[in-house]
């Protein structure tokens, strides 16, 4: 299955369906041959026969590949595959999955933000431009003023949130980044939150933001220390609040579930 004339890493001891084993054999020539996204692959033919495999195995590892985000493919006498690199959102999709059946609840994620995003502060104050820290003000334009309705509460807390995906695209550890920013996306999506972001928290909001404005201080002056450790203080609030209005909702969920006869559900949204 390996490519003629090239020196590829030996396959992983557990066993593998023949289509995620070529893929993964694809994987590392692409890597050995220094290939970069836009680069494109040898035709169809031409792969089949370098891999040794069956039309039908070589398209079914095509498209794995393509699912994945590490190819693009397209049809079409000018067609083919095409190197790609997989998208944060693509990337965040795919792991999200993972946690679609798991019962996580704000501890779980404010667990990760608490450890993570300090550190991710610091290393942010330790580049920061101008240019980022006027994209963090303007980030901040959306919940500069009280919140009228539910749909508006929700959606000054979705802004308040992209304040920190902002920050999380300047980081330079590509990992610390992405992770937070998956935290961020989980507190977005979660279904107790969604219904939390539509009840009113003037404090939280007016507090956030207070912290928001000591943070950008912290980054006009470079100052990692002083980042860090407004940043570990606005996340031991968040937590705080965020706990006990999750506590809130799925009493209130409970209740109603009783009141119609439910009974106690298993899980709260």
């Amino acid at each position: 299955m390996s490519p003629p004339d090239e020196t590829l890493a030996p396959p992983p001891a557990r066993p593998r369906g023949r289509t995620a084993a070529v893929a993964e054999t694809i994987k590392g020539w692409i890597h050995e041959r220094g290939l970069e996204p836009g680069d494109r692959l040898p035709q169809e033919r031409e792969l089949i026969a370098l891999f040794r495999v069956s039309r039908g195995t070589m398209r079914e590892a095509l498209k794995l590949l393509e699912a994945q985000g590490l190819l693009r493919i397209r049809t079409g006498p000018s067609g083919g595959a095409q190197v790609a690199e997989p998208s944060v959102e693509h990337a965040s999709e795919l792991l999200g999955n993972y946690f679609f059946f798991k019962d996580l609840t704000v501890r779980d994620i404010y667990a990760i933000r608490r450890r993570l995003e300090p550190d991710l502060a610091a290393s942010v104050a330790a580049i920061a431009t101008d240019a980022d820290v006027r994209r963090l003000l303007a980030a901040m334009t959306p919940y500069e003023g009280p919140a009228f309705g539910a749909q508006e509460e929700r959606r000054q807390w979705i802004a308040e949130l992209e304040f920190h995906d902002v920050l999380v695209s300047m980081a330079p550890n590509p990992l610390l980044a992405f992770t937070c920013g998956f935290a961020i996306r989980l507190l977005k999506e979660l279904a107790v939150c969604r219904t939390i972001y539509e009840r009113p928290s003037p404090e939280l909001r007016q507090r956030g933001r207070l912290y928001q404005l000591e943070l950008i201080d912290a980054l006009r002056s470079r100052d990692r220390d002083a980042a860090r450790a407004v940043m570990e203080a606005h996340m031991r609030f968040a937590e705080g609040v965020m706990e006990a209005e999750e506590a809130v909702v799925r009493r209130a969920f409970l209740r109603a579930r009783r009141g119609s006869g439910g009974g106690a559900p298993s899980r709260a949204p």
